[in-house]
């Protein structure tokens, strides 16, 4: 078989696997306290590898397939902190292929455990900045594929539709009351999410205004504020999956009407909070999620606005049992969720804003925050 026709065969491989999943689901979350406020929660963790990542590991096979980049026999490697490389293990072991995935080694136990059962394989790194050079060096010794999420993440989706997650997002929308969002909330961890978010709100010339939560230890928020694209952290996000120590090449701050910077206590909180509700465990990044959700609601109910917020449910909580859900992790870590967990409640529950909830944030060129659609 030629090189040719192995990728053809590959692309079929991967799309009738997308033929076979169907989108995933849109769910509104009715909450007392957010009376005029309608909240969406975009579920990604129902993709076959359980998260908002399974998009883009696809996106990016196919990416280095039609680009010539993967061929039969390659090695596939990328750094990640897990959710991506989960779903990419899926993806290499669809084809046939070895992968690699470069990563911390504070990622969750449960993660690499997932990337194993696919086939993949971990090679965890001490310190964060690390998983670039180490995949570089591991692609190039094996011949293989350096996939680089960080980079191709913003390119290798096709923004402008090809069930994208904006335009799915968008079309599920369609029927409700407020079918425009007045906000798409969104974590960053390449850039890529918020980046074809972004695009496609522009391209459909839709009011809606994309805001993009940080955790701490996070580069992003100071990158946006200040537009320097040098700086750097020597540690990494505690909120897997978003935030980096560097400014990502997929990352696009023009995009972006607004940040919000989020404490990892608040997100944590969140988190839990959301995962009561909802009956079901949400990871940490959905709570830095709902965390800008709450700013934002807060801010249309104080000024009488009616409309909708739709935000994205990463990933499922089942992968952070030993550390975000276990109190013991969380008391050695020096988080006391208790009181936060009670001031996000009140707010959901009878619309009582706590002044601690509001986070640091900071919006782009000359947008009302008020603004009406």
């Amino acid at each position: 078989m030629s090189e040719r026709e192995w990728a053809e065969q590959a692309i079929r491989k991967i799309e009738a696997d997308f033929t076979r999943s169907a989108d995933t689901h849109l769910e509104r979350l009715e909450l007392p306290g957010l009376a005029g406020v309608a909240l969406y929660l975009k579920d990604e963790s129902t993709h076959p590898t359980g998260s908002l990542k399974h998009r883009l590991a696809r996106s990016l096979f196919l990416y280095g397939l039609c680009n010539g980049w993967i061929r039969e026999g390659s090695m596939v490697v990328d750094a990640s902190s897990g959710s991506t490389a989960i779903s990419e293990a899926y993806f290499a072991r669809l084809l046939g292929l070895k992968f690699v995935a470069v990563m911390p080694r504070t990622t969750s136990p449960e993660k690499i455990a997932q990337i194993a059962f696919y086939g993949g394989q971990s090679h965890l790194v001490e310190e964060p900045g690390q998983v670039y050079a180490e995949s570089r060096r591991l692609a190039a010794e094996s011949g293989g594929h350096y996939l680089d999420q960080f980079t191709y993440a913003e390119r290798a989706t096709d923004w402008r539709g090809n069930n994208n997650i904006a335009e799915a997002m968008f079309q599920q929308m369609g029927r409700e009351e407020h079918s425009c969002p007045r906000w798409v909330v969104c974590g960053a961890g390449t850039g890529g999410t918020s980046a074809t978010i972004g695009r496609f709100i522009r391209y459909r010339q839709f009011k809606t205004r994309l805001c993009v939560v940080d955790p701490a230890r996070s580069v992003f928020y100071d990158y946006y504020v200040g537009g320097d694209r040098e700086i750097a952290s020597t540690t990494g996000s505690r909120i897997e999956g978003i935030g980096r120590p560097r400014v990502e090449p997929s990352f696009i701050p023009d995009l972006i009407d607004r940040m919000i910077k989020v404490a990892d206590v608040a997100s944590f909180a969140a988190m839990r909070v959301l995962s009561d509700l909802i009956g079901r465990r949400v990871g940490g990044s959905t709570g830095t999620n709902l965390m800008g959700v709450l700013r934002l609601a807060h801010e249309m109910k104080s000024s009488s606005q009616r409309g909708s917020i739709v935000t994205l449910i990463c990933d499922s909580g089942q992968r952070y049992e030993r550390s975000y859900f276990n109190d013991a992790w969380l008391q050695e870590n020096g988080f006391d969720v208790a009181p936060w967990e009670q001031r996000i409640r009140a707010f959901l529950m009878d619309g009582t804003w706590d002044a601690s909830l509001q986070q640091p944030d900071h919006a782009r060129g000359a947008v009302s925050l008020r603004e009406g659609i």
